[in-house]
């Protein structure tokens, strides 16, 4: 039996979001000290998100790294899809997105995501969530999308 593509093979995946406040981009392993000051700097609100003990504590570079490549290569594979959210002059990784499929027939795919502990402070989780709910609506091929922690599914 065929596995169905995530995606139609014919949808051209977006590069990138912007807005005034941020930009989402491929998460990549060209991001890798960025996005780990950002894992490490916000770990308690992380478990708190997503349950479990990810980012453990002691986590390192190195396994950012391999998470990163495995990220990257889900998103060139069209399996999933990571961006990282990162300020507009590119200096600070603000959090991260992750797009993927769903294990559930009535939901297209699942979409969850965080902000680094001092923007989560400053209000931008709500903000990302708006924005990036408006964007899967507008830019991509889903009619359901779940976002676990956040809408009930």
């Amino acid at each position: 039996m065929t596995k169905k593509p995530f995606v139609p093979g014919d949808f051209h995946i977006p590069e990138e979001l912007e807005t005034e406040r941020f930009r989402l981009r491929m998460l990549s392993v060209e991001d890798v000290e960025k996005d780990y000051e950002a894992v490490v700097e916000s770990r308690e609100l992380l478990q708190s998100m997503f349950g479990g003990n990810w980012p453990r504590e002691g986590f390192t570079l190195e396994e950012n790294l391999a998470d990163l490549q495995r990220h990257q290569q889900e998103f060139l594979s069209r399996e999933a899809f990571a961006y990282t959210v990162v300020s507009l002059d590119e200096s600070r990784v603000l959090g991260c997105v992750y797009i993927k499929p769903a294990q559930r027939p009535e939901v297209d795919a699942v979409v969850r995501m965080w902000v680094r502990q001092s923007e989560f402070d400053r209000g931008l989780d709500p903000v990302l969530f708006q924005v990036v709910k408006d964007w899967l609506d507008s830019a991509w091929p889903f009619t359901t999308v779940a976002f676990p922690g956040r809408d009930p599914y």
